[in-house]
């Protein structure tokens, strides 16, 4: 679920049902998110009155390039996704020998998509926000916003992909069907969401398509999916699961965008472990295993190897170490404390929020060889900005 040798194979959201999306997600170290009301001004109506009259001001002056992208590049950022739901029934439920997991009713099918959206959602929103553990005040570098959820009553429509056993789901048909095209260039959505099943047919957890190329946890197939104007992300969830598994696949897709950014596929095998994210960040090498520094601590883990792990998916593992992942510093200078498996519960769910937490995020105040370090959700939040303006983990 990594890398080569790992990868396998209702409208608009109602301000109710957000409030309830973001609340606390049950680990001691999250804090509740506050929100703001912001009043929204709509088209034809005037920016700003005093006594009746508009006190709009216009300004000639220009907007400096260099300062947007700035900005831009700082955060919050914007993550408009469409989630879309495939149900086969049989007799009224949902078809156990399609699916071979998820037994049940469409209701408690629904339900169960709704729950997984919600603590999702949750969890990337509360991940994002830099060392709350530690900072009650940590603002979120993600917002998620659904916009729309497609609903279809049928098995996926699916593929034969070279070189596998198993049909996969046709994703580009799907991306026909719910003219992803005028979501992704028109109305800025950046991820779709497919709750589907992997029983009978092969699944990518996820799946980029960017003119800038797939960087994904997929075969990175350039034909699979629709390539338009603007980078998009679809991730597959199997419904047969839980919120556990359907974060993990955003935590691996955030592993292989920092790791794209931070040039491991470019890099010597022998040699990641002198990279900025893999080796330095994660702290790990070819083996992806946790690696010692020469000082006896760890570093931060990735999603299968918290920093006390000792094999793949180690997550209930009670060893303590001794790891820098609440004050995480390039260079190794940060506060050791030691870590074992009851800060996250042994849950992977809190795991990745943990993990996501230490992140460089926004204002991170971080620098490596004397040069600042950006807020590393840019990467995932914005491709293309990123990628056009030739961005790194660290600003040149």
């Amino acid at each position: 679920m990594e890398t080569q040798n790992q990868r396998r194979g209702i409208p608009a959201r109602d301000t109710k049902r957000t409030q309830t999306w973001r609340s606390a997600v049950g680990l001691a170290a999250i804090v509740a998110l506050a929100v703001a009301g912001v009043a929204l001004v709509g088209c034809g109506e005037k920016a700003s009155q005093d006594n009746g009259r508009d006190t709009t001001k216009s300004s000639t002056k220009k907007s400096d390039p260099v300062d947007d992208v700035k900005a831009k590049e700082r955060g919050p950022f914007e993550m408009p996704i469409v989630v879309v739901k495939y149900f086969p029934l049989k007799d009224g439920e949902i078809d156990f020998g399609v699916t071979r997991e998820f037994r049940g009713t469409l209701d408690a099918a629904r339900k169960h998509t709704d729950s997984i959206t919600a603590d999702v959602i949750t969890a990337l929103e509360q991940g994002s926000r830099y060392h709350a553990y530690s900072n009650p005040n940590a603002t979120p570098s993600m917002d998620y916003t659904v916009l729309q959820t497609y609903e279809y009553l049928e098995s996926m429509p699916t593929v034969e992909k070279r070189g596998h056993t198993v049909p996969f789901p046709d994703y580009a048909r799907i991306m026909e069907r719910i003219d992803a095209r005028s979501w992704v260039e028109e109305k800025g959505v950046k991820e779709i969401w497919i709750f589907g099943y992997h029983g009978t047919i092969g699944l990518w957890e996820s799946n980029m398509s960017s003119p800038y190329g797939d960087i994904s946890n997929s075969d990175r197939d350039p034909k699979d999916l629709p390539v338009f104007k603007k980078t998009y992300t679809v991730y597959h969830y199997n419904y047969g699961r839980g919120r556990n598994e359907a974060l993990e696949n955003h935590i691996h897709q955030i592993e292989h965008v920092l790791n794209f950014i931070g040039d491991r596929d470019v890099t010597p095998q022998d040699q990641w472990a002198s990279l900025l994210f893999w080796g330095k960040f994660v702290g790990s090498d070819i083996s992806h295993k946790m690696i010692p520094t020469e000082q006896g601590f760890y570093r931060c883990g990735w999603a299968h190897y918290p920093p006390n792990a000792e094999s793949d998916y180690d997550w209930r593992n009670e060893r303590v170490v001794m790891s820098d992942i609440e004050d995480w510093k390039p260079d190794g200078s940060g506060e050791k404390k030691p870590v074992t498996s009851a800060m996250w519960d042994g849950d992977s769910y809190k795991w990745f929020i943990y993990w996501m937490q230490s992140i460089p995020g926004m204002d991170n105040g971080l620098t490596y060889n004397g040069k600042p370090l950006r807020n590393w959700w840019l990467f995932v939040a914005d491709f293309d900005t990123a990628m056009a303006n030739k961005m790194k983990l660290v600003a040149e």
